[in-house]
């Protein structure tokens, strides 16, 4: 039973996808600032060992005290773990390669699958009165991807604007089945958004049609652009919301942003 005098849970998103080089840390970075610029409070979980999401919003290695590594098995205080960052309401749980040994360690543990969603749960967690959850999942279909979904309401899924991109998905989507017919029956599709678009080139387009035809009301309507800003922001430890606010790349994860949000909020009958 709920407790009323808590304050409402946030939404918990995973952004996930097996395969590399998708823009998922990208869009994770991106789409957190986004709705921060909107008002809204979000915390950004890197669950992947590369720490990419970290070094992203400017946090280095040496300053990562605390880490989702910590949470996960060290039963580390969840306050312990969330750092603010230079935007603000993000806050950023950080990742190290200390988290590349987890799905060895984890295996022995006996909920293993509900690591996350328990450390994402606890009390603590209400005193940021957070809107938002976003999980940068590694490029895997992991023990650490899976304790993500398990902690998840829905999954976001970037797909690379590319040959071959829809076929990597159906494992994606027999795990998500896997999950919702086991540990977490109400985990759903948030949405698919395609990255890396190059609106000038043939197979772009032929990929939005193939997602489209295929995934249907899925697929969002907002598409992120190839753009030199969005590659050039990370080296400078920002998102590209702040590093170009007017570039391509910033309005497009605002759009994102503010789709997922209207997504969200039930017609008025």
């Amino acid at each position: 039973m709920s407790d009323p005098t808590r304050p409402p849970p946030p939404r918990i998103i995973s952004i996930a996808n097996q395969k590399g080089g998708v823009g998922k840390t990208t869009t994770a970075i991106n789409l957190g600032a986004a709705l921060a610029e909107n008002g809204y409070r979000v915390l950004l979980v890197d669950l992947d060992p590369q720490g990419n999401a970290s070094t992203g919003l400017g946090l280095a290695p040496e300053d990562r005290t605390h880490t989702t590594y910590d949470l996960l098995l060290e039963d580390a205080d969840l306050a312990q773990v969330i750092y603010k960052t230079g935007i603000d309401g993000l806050f950023l749980a950080p990742s190290t390669t200390d988290l590349s040994s987890a799905d060895i360690e984890m295996m022995a543990i006996e909920k293993r699958s509900f690591l996350l969603y328990d450390a994402l749960r606890q009390p603590a967690i209400d005193a940021f009165l957070l809107d938002f959850i976003l999980i940068d999942c590694p490029p895997s279909l992991s023990l650490l991807t899976i304790n993500a979904m398990v902690a998840s309401d829905s999954v976001l899924i970037p797909l690379q604007s590319e040959f071959f991109a829809l076929e990597g998905l159906s494992q994606l989507m027999l795990t998500v089945r896997e999950v919702r017919q086991g540990a977490n029956p109400n985990l759903r599709i948030e949405g698919v958004v395609l990255t890396m678009y190059d609106g000038r080139n043939n197979l772009s387009q032929l990929v939005e049609e193939d997602a489209r035809d295929t995934l249907g009301a899925l697929v969002y309507r907002t598409i992120v652009p190839r753009n030199v800003r969005i590659s050039e922001a990370p080296s400078y430890s920002m998102p590209v919301i702040s590093y170009d606010p007017s570039s391509k790349g910033a309005i497009a994860y605002r759009q994102l942003a503010q789709e997922m949000v209207e997504k969200s909020v039930p017609a008025t009958p």
